[in-house]
């Protein structure tokens, strides 16, 4: 299996459902709101095999200084075969030279990937979140 990794943004709203939905991602749900989202924002890599999108990475940033990977996730069929590990050195080379490179671990399981990776735990900060939708 050859995966191809692209950062056009030729994915459909279905395939986008499909794959954060196999992760169990809540975006999933929303999948012309994720389009759109993805159409808009400022890095986007994709891997692909074949026709099908098997995982995703994003980034979002000020265009200099700061920049943040929103989203990174593979299909789990998929996860062990190195995917998620180029998606991120395609994302660093992205932001090369910017001041802070950022990424949340949603799962305390996965900072041992993230530090393999080069990422370093920040002891000295919380992630905060606001949702206007918590009371729905």
């Amino acid at each position: 299996m050859s995966i191809l990794y692209t950062e056009e943004r030729s994915f459909t709203a279905e395939q986008l459902e499909r794959l954060f939905l196999s992760v169990d991602w809540e975006s999933g749900k929303f999948p012309e709101r994720l389009k759109k989202a993805l159409d808009n924002c400022g890095a986007v890599f994709s891997a692909w095999d074949g026709e099908k999108l098997v995982g995703l990475a994003n980034g979002i940033d000020d265009g200099e200084m700061t920049a943040y990977v929103h989203y990174l996730l593979v299909d789990p069929d998929y996860q062990g075969q190195g995917i998620a590990t180029r998606l991120l050195e395609l994302m660093r080379k992205r932001y090369r030279g910017y001041h802070h490179f950022f990424l949340v671990a949603e799962h305390k399981e996965l900072v041992g990937f993230y530090e393999k990776q080069g990422f370093t735990e920040q002891s000295d900060t919380s992630v905060m979140l606001f949702n206007e939708h918590n009371d729905e």
